[in-house]
C-alpha cells in the first residue's frame, strides 16, 4: 500500500464505528467511512466543527458550527486547494491522492521534455494542479461545470492560473472519441472514473461496463513516447489486479514499460492504523 505521509494541513485524528474525525487546515470534520469497522474509546470525546449525518433514505446533510467558513484553503507542499462542504460528505479533495500527485510531479520533472497530459473525470483538479506545477500542459475534462470551475479556483490558489490548461466540460468517452478523430496525442493519461455516473448530456457511465472500452479508446491517444497511464478507482470490490490486467491488454502490447498496482491509504495520528482509501493501476515508461 502507498500511504500519504507528507501532509501538514490534513490528518486523521481518530476512527471508530464507521466514522472518522479529520483535521482539514483550521477545522475538524467528522464524516462517515464504511471501512472503519472497529471502535475507539476516545472517539466521542473529540470536538469537531462539522459532522455529516447520513440519511436512512440515502444521502445526508452537514451539521456545522457557526464559526466554520463556507470555504477555506489547505496546502500540500507547494499545492493549494479550496475546501468546501459538499453533499454526500465530500470536501472537494481526496487527500490520499497525494501519493499520486507526488508520483506524477516526479515523473514529469524527470522526463526533462514537454509533456501533454489528459486528465479524465478530473473533478476539482488535484492531478491537474500537480501536473501543471511540474511543467506539463494539461487537458482537464469533467462533465460537471461546477467541478471545472472549482478546478480553476484551485489553479489560481496555487498561483498557476496563467499556465496552459485546457478546461473541457464534456462526457469522457465522447471527448476521447473526438480527440481520436482529431489526431491529438498525449504523453500521459490520468483517469479517476466513478462507479456510476451521468455525463453532461445524460450519458450513463458504469465502471464495470465502460472502463475497459474507455482505456482501449485512450490507448489510441498515447504519443509515440508515452510517459505514464494512471487509473484511480474507488469502486467497491474492484481489485487492483483488474486494473493491471486492463493495462496489460490495452497498453503493454504497444508500448515498452512496466505496470504496478495496489491500494492507497491515509495514516492515523499517533497510531499504526492506516485507512484504505482506494486503488490504482499504473503503466509507466522506463525513463
Amino acid at each position: 500500500m502507498k500511504i500519504a505521509l507528507d501532509w501538514k494541513d490534513y490528518e486523521i485524528i481518530d476512527m471508530s464505528n464507521g466514522e472518522k474525525i479529520e483535521k482539514w487546515g483550521d477545522y475538524i470534520l467528522r464524516r462517515p467511512d464504511p471501512q472503519i469497522i472497529w471502535n475507539s474509546s476516545n472517539f466521542n470525546n473529540i470536538k469537531y466543527d462539522a459532522i455529516y449525518h447520513r440519511s436512512d433514505k440515502g444521502g445526508g446533510y452537514w451539521e456545522r458550527n457557526s464559526n466554520l467558513k463556507e470555504r477555506w484553503l489547505i496546502r500540500y507542499k507547494h499545492l493549494t486547494f479550496n475546501i468546501k462542504l459538499m453533499g454526500f460528505k465530500h470536501t472537494g479533495i481526496f487527500p490520499e491522492q497525494a501519493v499520486n500527485w507526488d508520483y506524477m510531479i516526479d515523473k514529469i520533472r524527470r522526463s526533462n521534455r514537454p509533456i501533454k497530459v489528459l486528465n479524465l473525470f478530473a473533478y476539482t483538479g488535484g492531478a491537474t494542479v500537480a501536473c501543471t506545477s511540474a511543467g506539463a500542459h494539461v487537458t482537464h475534462v469533467d462533465s460537471s461545470k461546477g467541478m471545472v470551475d472549482w478546478a480553476k479556483e484551485n489553479m489560481a490558489s496555487s498561483n498557476l492560473g496563467d499556465k496552459p490548461v485546457r478546461f473541457i466540460v464534456d462526457d469522457a468517452i465522447k471527448f476521447v472519441e473526438r480527440e481520436i478523430r482529431r489526431g491529438n496525442k498525449y504523453d500521459a493519461i490520468i483517469m479517476d472514473p466513478p462507479s456510476y455516473g451521468r455525463g453532461a448530456n445524460g450519458e450513463v457511465w458504469k465502471v464495470s461496463n465502460n472502463l475497459f472500452n474507455l482505456v482501449s479508446l485512450c490507448s489510441n491517444l498515447l504519443s509515440d513516447n508515452p510517459l505514464f497511464f494512471l487509473i484511480n478507482s474507488y469502486t467497491t470490490g474492484l481489485s487492483p489486479m483488474v486494473l493491471e490486467d486492463i493495462l496489460n491488454i490495452t497498453i503493454s502490447n504497444n508500448h515498452t514499460g512496466f505496470i504496478t498496482s495496489g491500494e492507497i491509504g491515509l495514516p492515523m495520528r499517533d497510531s499504526k492504523l492506516v485507512l484504505p482509501c482506494g486503488i490504482y493501476g499504473r503503466w509507466e515508461s522506463n525513463e
